[in-house]
């Protein structure tokens, strides 16, 4: 019997990806995001792979819990779904992105995460994986907001691992490190220009290379759980510490 993956966020990047990595392998998917058309064409291009598709916004909890209440068995829950909006220091940053990051990233996933949980927990197997950022491990400026709810979806993880011990229920932390997807677009807000420079002269990772990450934790041996992964592309690292000098 083929198995069955929940990817949020699935209309690009990673969610996107991984739609098609898992299709690929003979599992049936149920996919959400918040733009009909893109899941209309997902649907289209992946037949009867996609067993479902639900248009959602992860921020609204109500809408969470009545359209990922009554699904049938779910075996991964891929929480995906997550924006970064604005490169601001924090004294300039407008409020409404710092809100909406948090609404989106934290809150959607604790909604997801929450509702799908206990189907899991009382058939004894499932796997979480939820996607963070190596923003919430290693800060730059501007990264305030973003980087803490990225931090927050690390340690939400490590919390559920210790809730679930005695259960065969997994639960992944993966934090990839600069990807090209359209997350520099919505940072950016629309500014195309802007969002290439951050890839440009330089080979990021994809959402394919993801992907294939994701669909190897996913199928690991059932006794083994990858709690945590950190991935970057070899053009990036950490830098060395930062120091103001007066002149």
């Amino acid at each position: 019997m083929a198995k069955t993956i929940l990817i949020t966020g699935a209309t690009s990047g990673f969610g996107e990806a991984c739609a098609r990595r898992f299709a690929a392998e003979g599992w049936q998917l149920i996919l959400t995001g918040r733009r009909r058309d893109r899941l209309q064409a997902l649907e289209q291009e992946l037949g009867t792979a996609v067993s479902r598709t639900l248009v959602l916004d992860v921020r609204q909890r109500q809408a969470v819990q009545e359209a990922l209440g009554d699904l049938p068995a779910v075996d991964v829950l891929l929480n995906n779904a997550g924006l970064a909006l604005g490169l601001e220091p924090a004294w300039e940053v407008d409020l409404d992105d710092w809100e909406t990051m948090v609404d989106t990233n934290v809150k959607g996933v604790m909604y997801c995460t929450r509702t799908v949980l206990p189907a899991m927990v009382a058939r004894n197997g499932g796997h979480v994986i939820n996607i963070g950022s190596t923003a919430g491990s290693w800060p730059y400026p501007g990264g305030n907001v973003y980087g803490s709810t990225k931090a927050f979806v690390e340690q939400f993880s490590r919390n559920l691992r210790a809730d679930l011990l005695g259960s065969r229920v997994r639960v992944t932390y993966l934090a990839p490190g600069m990807a090209e997807t359209e997350f520099s677009q919505v940072r950016f807000k629309g500014d195309d220009e802007r969002a290439a420079g951050v890839y440009a002269d330089t080979e990021p990772l994809r959402p394919e290379d993801i992907a294939d990450i994701i669909w190897y934790v996913a199928n690991v041996p059932a006794h083994v759980n990858i709690n945590a992964l950190e991935v970057m592309s070899v053009y990036q690292s950490w830098g060395h510490l930062a120091v103001h000098r007066q002149r």
